[in-house]
């Protein structure tokens, strides 16, 4: 069966959203014509990619107004390039609605790529748009036949409430061949990467330095906490044992991971999303051979139980939180390496793209929006 064109659309600039690139090259590489929308909220890069991709311009100054324009300009762009022949494919909530009229109204299949429970993120818990977005989510996704999500513990969430059944894609990176000598630091790294966002236990991290010697905390990243977090370094006289690195380019940031002993991944509670997410940064330092601490959150206790990668955190306080980080340094990031190799081996793009491929068959055989 000749493949349709897919367009996929998300609410990002696309530059460093390594999930929609990692999925768009795969059906490109897979014989799929693609076709990338975005935008240009919070910049607009110069990159490359093998397939067409686009961002449209937004003028709004706020956050609010801009989901808005851009929901209405992505709808225009859809009703001009959409056609019986194309799969639309929708990355979150926030790029959902006008790919969900376009595809009702030429009655073409919908695939639904949910990276995260995008109404219960902790930035909109308790707000006026919590209750549009959770509307939205009723009103939209328990029609969607195609659908796929980061992790397991997302999936059940989504079928507990709406009745779909999503297909997990977890955000695995590509298999790495781990070739290279494991460095002997002197002063140790501690390891940092992803966007600064609160609930991330940064700040956390930041105070459990001070019951730590011979380490330096690495902080990779940018994002709304970090003027913040520089000043807490500061007030507890911190900076030279910890070093903002900004925000770094995917390749740049490769580089770093492998040099490190110890990576982490301790999310707070910050509302359901964040409490059912695998996080990227997980998945990273383990196909980098690294050991991690990790929260005592379900996606990452699963991973922990099947392969020993690291140290589970008692709780967030500063000095439980060194407690785990002087194990995993004790133990030495050697140890690790066994499990960390079986970890690589299981946790990686090539097992996934075998399920977001298998999805985007199935819609290619559809003969409508729900069929």
């Amino acid at each position: 069966m000749q493949k349709r064109k897919i367009i996929t659309s998300a609410f990002s600039n696309l530059y460093t959203d390594q999930r929609i690139e990692k999925v768009c090259r795969t059906l490109h590489e897979n014989g799929y014509n693609i076709e990338l929308i975005g935008n240009n909220w919070g910049g607009a890069e110069q990159m490359s990619r093998p397939y067409f991709f686009s961002r449209i311009k937004l003028k709004s100054t706020s956050l609010k107004t801009a989901y808005f324009e851009f929901n209405w300009k992505l709808y225009r762009e859809l009703k001009k390039k959409a056609d019986r022949n194309t799969i639309l494919h929708a990355n979150d909530l926030d790029a959902l609605l006008p790919n969900y009229l376009m595809a009702k109204k030429l009655n073409i299949p919908l695939v639904f790529d949910s990276h995260e429970i995008f109404s219960e993120m902790p930035a909109i818990q308790g707000k006026m748009s919590q209750k549009l977005w959770r509307y939205l989510e009723k009103k939209l996704i328990p029609d969607i036949k195609f659908m796929i999500t980061a992790s397991g513990s997302y999936a059940k969430w989504f079928k507990t409430h709406y009745g779909v059944d999503p297909v997990v894609v977890q955000n695995s990176p590509k298999k790495l061949k781990f070739n290279q000598e494991i460095l002997q630091n002197h002063p140790k790294i501690l390891l940092y990467q992803g966007v600064i966002n609160p609930f991330r236990g940064i700040d956390k991290a930041i105070l459990a330095m001070k019951h730590l010697d011979n380490v330096i905390f690495k902080i990779a990243g940018d994002g709304p906490m970090k003027k913040a977090y520089e000043e807490l370094v500061v007030r507890e006289n911190l900076q030279y044992k910890i070093q903002f690195l900004g925000k770094l380019l995917p390749e740049d940031l490769r580089k770093i991971t492998p040099t490190v002993d110890c990576g982490m991944s301790i999310e707070e509670n910050g509302g359901e999303s964040y409490f059912y997410s695998l996080p990227n940064k997980v998945l990273d330092c383990i196909q980098a051979r690294v050991p991690l601490i990790l929260s005592n959150l379900p996606e990452m206790v699963n991973i922990k139980n099947q392969f020993d990668i690291g140290e589970i955190i008692e709780d967030h306080q500063p000095l439980a939180i060194a407690k785990s980080i002087q194990t995993v340094l004790d133990k030495g990031r050697k140890n690790y390496q066994p499990e960390l190799e079986e970890a690589a081996n299981a946790l990686c793009w090539e097992n996934e793209e075998v399920k977001l491929l298998e999805v985007f068959e199935r819609a290619n055989s559809a003969t409508g929006f729900k069929l």
